[in-house]
């Protein structure tokens, strides 16, 4: 077998063309050449430092032919392995320097570089067990993998640790239900008290306005109600309500229970005009408003529509106040639209009566029946919550207003009104009883599980009266997509909490 072996390592070439062709020896393609090359080169670095022994010579015999023998990849690996053997045994003849071992300790970096044989190889995930996998969601930084702490692309140095990655993942779902509280949900008191001064002072000019324009009619002093007033509110404050009450004489007007309506819902009731035949249309300073003999929430909202859009002149109180009011044309509603610098504030006027310890707003719904007017349980709620908070110094405020939170920007929960939640909140209290902060979890948990079970009925009864549901209005689509997100959720419920972060 023909073969040329220079003087130097380096120089180890190999006539192929000389060979006689068989079974045994194999021809490589044309990129071996470039190979052998670069083999020859990386031994010749290697061999620079040596002395032309007889060792050298047979170790540079043997690569120079290993190529036919082994082929490229086992000539690869037999030269790293053969210069590993030789660079032990110069250790053992020679005491190299500090600085010739770093060389040589780069050297075979680069060699291992240069021929492609370092690759990372992925260390196989451990396979996880029973108890792992019936962890508690409670605590999910327990079943995610360690490489979740470092970014893509960037590991970790222990000179500089992600310390934010750390700690999220070192939370508890207690702690990111009340940072979410603190963060996301809590409105600041500087907003709250800009948000409440604003609305007294349109509050008092369109009390004026109505009793000038309107004083036939006996309306009450307007007051605040809402979630913005008794610390409900949650993200912004942002929406607030105008309470007119209407005095309605006792002996001229008489309820009817919404079971003997025509629409037989407990919730709505209506108004009847009562003795016409002792006291005839007009003794009454409301009769202007009678529709088949029923007081008409329809036809008050419609009049009080036309006095907010067309008699207001809101550009001078929007003045006086500085801030700029604007009625809202088409709504079914009496609402108002208040820009302060950057506060964002929608006023809805609701015309209320109250007779025979029942609350009664001109909100009917939405339909051919004019006469109904719709009984509300707000105060009943607010007061409720705040009693079985103060018993037990229990955290169902904060329950609530996390869930509110998350349904106010929700593309499906923002259906879910803070009525629903709170009338949830009240019959879970019924068989919860520890609502303490350390609970939160579990009862958040268990408010999402209960909000399924009633969406997947369609029926959420009223706290104050069960014949009523409160879900009687929402279509079955949106009960549907209500469900289902919420469902998807009860498993993962942070994930509730980080879609709205995400945002």
């Amino acid at each position: 077998m023909p073969s040329t072996v220079g003087p130097q390592l380096g120089q180890a070439t190999v006539t192929i063309s000389e060979l006689p062709k068989s079974q045994d020896i194999r021809e490589d393609p044309e990129p071996t050449k470039l190979h052998r090359l670069n083999m020859a080169d990386l031994v010749h670095k290697r061999g620079k430092r040596r002395d032309d022994n007889g060792l050298g010579g047979a170790v540079d015999f043997l690569l120079a032919n290993a190529r036919l023998v082994l082929g490229v990849g086992g000539a690869a690996v037999l030269a790293i392995a053969t210069l590993v053997v030789k660079r032990l045994i110069d250790r053992a003849t020679s005491s190299p320097d500090e600085d010739d071992t770093k060389a040589e300790q780069k050297s075979i970096k680069e060699s291992w570089q240069d021929l492609s044989l370092i690759k990372a190889v992925p260390k196989p995930p451990k396979k996880q067990s029973r108890a792992d996998l019936s962890e508690s969601l409670l605590s999910p930084s327990a079943t995610l993998p360690a490489q979740a702490a470092e970014p893509c692309g960037r590991p970790t140095s222990p000179e500089t640790p992600q310390v934010e990655s750390r700690t999220l993942l070192c939370l508890t779902f207690q702690e990111k239900l009340l940072s979410y509280y603190r963060n996301h949900v809590t409105i600041p008191e500087t907003e709250v008290a800009l948000g409440k001064q604003l609305a007294k002072d349109i509050c008092i000019e369109l009390q004026s306005f109505l009793q000038n324009k309107c004083p036939e009619l006996p309306f009450g002093s307007m007051f605040l109600s809402g979630s913005l007033c008794d610390d409900l509110q949650v993200v912004a404050a942002d929406h607030v309500c105008f309470m007119l009450p209407l005095v309605l004489e006792n002996t001229l007007w008489s309820l009817i229970p919404g079971e003997d309506t025509i629409v037989k819902d407990p919730q709505f009731w209506m108004i009847r005009r009562t003795d016409m035949g002792y006291f005839p249309r007009g003794s009454s300073p409301w009769d202007k408003f009678i529709v088949g003999g029923y007081l008409s929430s329809n036809v008050i909202n419609e009049a009080l529509h036309k006095m907010l859009v067309a008699s207001v002149n809101w550009p001078a109180i929007g003045s006086m106040l500085e801030c700029l009011i604007r009625p809202v044309m088409a709504s079914e509603e009496l609402k108002l639209e208040v820009t302060h610098y950057e506060t964002q504030l929608n006023i809805t006027l609701c015309p209320v009566t109250e007779a025979g310890g029942k609350v009664l707003l001109a909100k009917p719904p939405k339909g051919l029946v004019e006469n109904l007017w719709r009984q509300s349980f707000y105060r009943s709620e607010v007061s409720k919550l705040k009693d079985l908070d103060a018993a037990d110094s229990g955290a169902r405020r904060c329950c609530l207003k996390i869930l509110k939170g998350i349904c106010k920007n929700h593309p499906f929960l923002s259906k879910l009104t803070g009525s629903h939640l709170t009338h949830v909140l009240l019959h879970l209290s019924e068989t919860e009883s520890d609502w303490a902060e350390e609970a939160l979890p579990a009862r958040f948990q268990h408010m999402l599980e209960a909000l399924v079970g009633y969406l997947e009925t369609g029926f959420l009864p009223c706290y104050f009266n069960s014949q009523i549901n409160l879900f009687c209005e929402l279509l079955e689509e949106e009960i549907d997509e209500m469900g289902y997100a919420l469902y998807s959720a009860v498993s993962q419920p942070d994930l509730l909490l980080q879609e709205h972060v995400d945002k």
